[in-house]
């Protein structure tokens, strides 16, 4: 083998190493307005099992009456203080767009169409809250929240006024005042696994999902903070709440300017609360959002916006020559939560077992809402899957008729 000067074996190894750069640095992201279609077989991609994917998913379409007010009252509107607080609209036709490389390679219903995403809202929660870390106005997750908290000044509903009945009903909301609370961290909020208790919105916290037995409602043993997992949307709004202590803004105007507008998402989505949620700051009124639509609200977004969020997930917060999260916060989103370990940060559930969608890799993620209303990422295929109003059972099959469109595909 011929001598080479060291300098000449350097160039050499950055041209090798230029592509796997380059596919992170320059990889293609869609233009604010635009997006790129390639055909199946410019994307690596067998035409007709992705017509297959396709059909499957829209025959697969949610049995759920496409009211979703009154899905809710044929579901969580049964339990207890179940009523909607927030705002519901009927949905459209089972949606869905599928995007490797960055490039849109099929769509189906209608996916330029507003929609309640339900719990997919969560990851636009984290997200913000994984901003505030990035930006250093929360030191770090394992920090406690009570280390923030500041007095929450709710505004009464309207025509409210001060009655000798309400004594007390405009002192400061407190949220962790006991010695239990204060020890719950950001990260014990991010991962549920909080188990705070106490009331938000008019929702007790053991109203969501409640136990079967009534008599443990208000008296079962509370666990210390990060030591249990429960999914709970009134702990959700705790974390909303506490970020918007911490931002003191609305919220979805930090994910509309540090978010949205970075990634190129239409103008037509809306991050929205309860009527109920409205606290003063900083002397003007502003809406704590709701981190699903539980009880109505949350985030109200179309397929391609969600397709975006799922590409920069995808990029590992990286949009273009853009970090826009940070690689660490990603990197912690992915980490498995000890008590439940197909769960990262919200709403990011994990495949590390492959339990969930055995036909995807274990390094598959997804953000999941109620629909369902899925955004899947396979990072192993440069894959992103929105999935709008599929049954939930069907999410495998629909993930494994588009992994066997792309030949060779590991499975």
């Amino acid at each position: 083998m011929p001598h080479r000067h060291p300098r000449t074996l350097f160039v050499l190894l950055a041209l090798l190493l230029a592509p796997a750069a380059q596919g992170q640095r320059g990889a293609y992201v869609p233009p604010a307005g635009a997006w790129e279609r390639r055909s199946p077989a410019q994307a690596g991609m067998d035409a007709a099992a992705l017509d297959s994917a396709v059909a499957f998913a829209i025959r697969s379409e949610s049995r759920a009456p496409r009211d979703l007010e009154m899905a809710h009252f044929q579901t969580f509107g049964r339990e207890p203080f179940g009523e909607p607080v927030g705002p519901f609209q009927p949905r459209g036709a089972p949606t869905g767009i599928i995007v490797r490389g960055g490039y849109i390679v099929a769509e189906w219903g209608e996916p330029d169409r507003v929609d309640m995403t339900f719990s997919v809202t969560k990851s636009f929660l984290s997200t913000v809250v994984g901003l505030a870390v990035d930006r250093g106005l929360i030191r770090s997750v394992a920090d406690p929240v009570e280390a923030y908290a500041a007095p929450v000044f709710v505004l009464p509903p309207e025509g409210g006024g001060r009655h000798a009945d309400g004594l007390g009903e405009g002192r400061p909301m407190t949220l962790l005042d006991t010695d239990r609370e204060r020890r719950i961290t950001w990260n014990d909020l991010l991962r549920q696994t909080s188990d705070w208790e106490g009331t938000l919105w008019g929702k007790p916290d053991w109203a969501d999902r409640p136990a079967q037995n009534p008599a443990e409602w208000l008296t079962r043993p509370r666990a210390e903070p990060g030591a249990t997992y429960e999914y709970n949307d009134v702990r959700v709004n705790l974390l909303a709440l506490a970020a918007l202590n911490v931002w003191r803004r609305p919220l979805p105007q930090v994910l509309r300017d540090e978010v949205m507008n970075p990634i190129g998402a239409s103008n037509s989505w809306r991050w929205v609360g309860y009527e109920n949620s409205w606290v003063l700051m900083d002397g003007q009124a502003v809406q704590s959002v709701s981190g699903g639509g539980h009880w109505g609200g949350g985030m109200f977004i179309s397929a391609r916006d969600m397709a975006r969020f799922g590409l920069l997930t995808l990029r590992r917060g990286r949009w273009g020559d853009r970090q826009v999260l940070s690689e660490a916060w990603v990197r912690g989103a992915l980490t498995p939560t000890p008590a439940q370990t197909s769960y990262g940060y919200m709403n990011w559930f994990l495949n590390t077992d492959r339990k969930q969608w055995p036909s995807a890799p274990a390094t598959a993620f997804a953000h999941v809402g109620n629909g369902t209303n899925v955004i899947f990422v396979d990072p192993e295929h440069d894959l992103v899957i929105v999935a709008r109003w599929i049954e939930n059972a069907a999410v495998d099959g629909l993930v494994q008729r588009v992994i066997a469109s792309v030949p060779g595909a590991r499975r």
